[in-house]
């Protein structure tokens, strides 16, 4: 009898799933979006409007609430209680395809994993990728920023942007930038450039291209991108809530699986209802195989090597001894304050004492990762070598 009463289940789930399918006009597997609910700076509230918004915008797809259970609600819900409980759970059902793409606040990518941004520019309306805005592609800043231009091409392709301009934003490492990419493109990877507004054009972009969007895709590290992200998300209403765009979009590296896009705890409704719409878009576009065939076309023009070239003259003699990397363990604990520049020979450096430690990026700037039982004797060696002061600045 139960196997009878589990057949007439299934059978009645595929019923259904035929009904939604003729009724949206989507055939196969419906787009599952998560979204956790804990963390904003205006509440759990303000993010389940945004999900409403989402949902009623005509985008069909499915959206899946990680936290608390809300009252009144009709989206499905994976319970937690707690902000540290989330993450973990999300990253759970990514890896288990219980949802496809999941939007978050606060998470730590590790290093060479940066977000391309989305935003409306306040001059046109018209919308431009910043890329990035947070995590960081590189240790090294003219290697993050040419990454950075293949992350934002990866992420403008996925929606649909089948040759997006790309310009560079004229901040220290543009030129460099500018010239290895050029390199890149000689070699067979191909980059639309786009033009400056101004008068004397080119691709290294002013505060006026930026403003009017003057091209698809504006490269930049992700420190800078991250104020730009909230500069322009929040220009008229004083900063405390960001009220349009798409958030701080996908974390992208060669080796990143899950599509995890972040928002801010400023965020407001609409932004949030954007990021999902925007997480939705990139699963249709299937930005995984889009970032596969972007890197294998740049590898074949050689991008490892001009990566090389980029980076050769700043390594430190510390980050090229042969330390043996102790055996990996759970890293909940973080400390902040760390010179970009300085964070790789850092973890070498909580190696050498047999302290497992990681890489990678908050939202403030690096961090160095280790377990809760190391974090004050992290905190001491690093404050010794220099890295930190001695207090240390816990995440």
């Amino acid at each position: 009898m139960s196997e009878n009463k589990a057949m007439k289940n299934l059978v009645g789930e595929m019923f259904l799933d035929i009904a939604d399918s003729i009724e949206s006009g989507q055939f196969g597997k419906k787009i599952k979006v998560g979204l956790t609910t804990l963390g904003s700076e205006h509440g759990t509230e303000n993010l389940l409007k945004g999900a409403e918004l989402a949902a009623k915008s005509g985008i069909d797809f499915e959206i899946v609430l990680i936290g608390p259970k809300p009252e009144n609600t009709s989206f499905k819900v994976v319970e937690v209680e707690k902000e540290e409980e989330m993450h973990k759970k999300m990253e759970e059902l990514l890896k288990s395809g219980e949802i496809d793409a999941c939007v978050t606040m606060h998470y730590n990518f590790p290093i060479g994993v940066s977000t391309v941004g989305r935003v409306n520019t306040p001059a046109l309306g018209k919308d431009m990728f910043i890329s990035t805005t947070t995590g960081t592609s590189s240790v090294h800043r003219t290697e993050a920023m040419v990454k950075n231009t293949i992350y934002g091409i990866i992420s403008a392709k996925s929606i649909g942007i089948e040759n997006p301009t790309v310009g560079i934003l004229n901040i220290d490492g543009a030129n460099p930038v500018e010239k290895a990419l050029k390199e890149l493109k000689k070699n067979g990877y191909d980059i639309n450039f786009g033009d400056s507004v101004r008068a004397d054009g080119g691709c290294i972009m002013r505060g006026n291209d930026l403003l009017a969007g003057a091209v698809d895709v504006m490269v930049m590290d992700s420190l800078t991108g991250n104020i730009m992200m909230k500069m322009i998300s929040s220009f008229n209403t004083g900063g405390s809530y960001e009220a349009t765009g798409y958030g701080y979009g996908p974390g992208i590296g060669k080796d990143q699986d899950e599509t995890v896009l972040i928002i801010s705890r400023a965020s407001g409704a609409p932004v949030v209802a954007n990021a999902l719409k925007y997480a939705a878009s990139l699963v249709k576009g299937d930005i995984n195989k889009i970032t596969k065939e972007e890197f294998k076309k740049a590898e074949a023009a050689k991008l490892n090597d001009i990566l090389k070239g980029l980076t050769k003259s700043n390594k430190s003699e510390s980050s090229e001894e042969e330390v043996k990397q102790p055996p990996s363990e759970v890293v909940t604990a973080s400390v902040s304050g760390i010179d970009i520049l300085d964070l790789e020979d850092a973890v070498i450096a909580l190696w050498k004492k047999e302290i497992y430690a990681e890489s990678g990026m908050g939202c403030t700037g690096p961090i160095v990762l280790i377990s809760e039982a190391n974090l004050d004797i992290a905190i001491k060696i690093l404050g010794e070598a220099g890295f930190v002061s001695q207090e240390g600045n816990i995440c």
